[in-house]
């Protein structure tokens, strides 16, 4: 039973956990972390993100404003895909009908000029329309219904010009589940310096060759903000452990909080520094040159890191955050402060580190 009540919570979306919200279908994509204090900004309306608590990943919402209350999130209602097809003939658009015969109907648009005349609806009209209550559909329809030009379109170009419409006046929101594979590609898409321009199949390759399955232990070396360590986490699923080393100062790990990974996945990610695997086969006093040496290389390689680090990080406040502004700031997500996830990567035990020395990682 609680194996099947977790499985359920994990289709769910509860307060606290990470989604990331696909707005007008990829245009904008966000990282939010829900509670009943989160807002999110669409436009000019800032709308919370209570309603999405306690709804199945992959929801779509419809923003809903109107002037006697503020603008909130409403699951969206689709009203079925258009029957009539069109085929091309003679190089216009012969429609047919339901059962498959033509209507003897022809649409081009090469009649048609795009001169800012067609729509006898005003901007003073819509904003009459809003403060009257009226939703975003409704005032769709009353652009269709005030075009001169609508009903002379191939159903094509009316399909357009409604979603066009429809990314203004009522955007819709999907709720995506963040996983290694939709992080990466929402990083990869508006952001890809952080994540250092690493594509989702070259990280499916990445833990392919590596051979990462569940009971292994496995040495990472992550510079990409967390990526590719959450990403063998979520593989192992709680068992083994995920080792992050480093060469000087430790690499953010910020990601990691956005998998929403559980307790037990979390304890299982430790961090050590290299120098502390390393095993120490000779003292120095029997090969100082030797020691010196490696010292040298040790301290040069310090550096290396430490200015590629430099090149593909950027500061970890940005991380759960819009993905399309470069220059977003945690103040748009007032509640991520609040609620923060279960803190990953502590410091390997030294138990831990004599038994990777002895027996290496698997």
């Amino acid at each position: 039973m609680s194996s099947e009540n977790n499985n359920n919570k994990s289709r769910m979306t509860w307060e606290g956990c990470s989604v990331l919200l696909d707005i007008n279908d990829g245009d904008r994509l966000v990282f939010a972390r829900l509670s009943p204090a989160a807002k999110l900004k669409i436009g000019n309306k800032n709308c919370s993100l209570q309603p999405l608590i306690g709804c199945p990943f992959g929801t779509v919402f419809q923003l809903d404003s109107s002037s006697d209350a503020a603008a909130f999130l409403s699951p969206f209602q689709s009203k079925g895909s258009v029957n009539n097809t069109e085929e091309i003939k003679d190089g216009q658009f012969q429609v047919e009908s339901k059962d498959g015969q033509p209507s003897g109907e022809s649409k081009d648009n090469r009649s048609l000029i795009d001169n800012n005349t067609a729509q006898s609806l005003t901007g003073e009209d819509i904003e009459d329309m809003r403060r009257q209550g009226a939703k975003g559909n409704e005032i769709i329809e009353a652009l269709i219904a005030n075009s001169a030009t609508f009903d002379k379109k191939t159903s094509f170009s009316q399909e357009k010009y409604r979603l066009k419409k429809q990314k203004k006046y009522a955007p819709k929101v999907l709720i995506r589940r963040p996983v290694a594979r939709s992080i990466c590609e929402a990083y990869f898409k508006k952001y890809p310096l952080k994540i250092g321009f690493l594509r989702v199949d070259t990280l499916s390759l990445l833990l392919s060759m590596a051979n990462v399955s569940s009971n292994s232990d496995i040495l990472v070396v992550d510079m990409v903000g967390g990526l590719l360590t959450g990403a063998v986490a979520e593989r192992l699923g709680g068992t083994g452990f995920v080792c992050n080393s480093y060469l000087g100062q430790a690499p953010s790990m910020d990601i990691v909080r956005i998998f929403n990974l559980s307790d037990e996945i979390c304890k299982r990610i430790v961090r050590t520094s290299v120098s502390d695997l390393l095993s120490q086969k000779e003292s120095p006093e029997q090969n100082p040159k030797h020691d010196v040496g490696s010292l040298e290389s040790q301290s040069n390689d310090q550096m290396n890191a430490s200015v590629s680090m430099e090149e593909i990080s950027h500061s970890s406040e940005n991380v759960i955050s819009d993905v399309g502004a470069e220059n977003a700031e945690n103040s748009s997500f007032p509640a991520l402060r609040a609620c923060k996830a279960i803190k990953a990567g502590e410091k390997a035990s030294q138990e831990m580190i004599d038994s990777w020395k002895e027996n290496g990682f698997s």
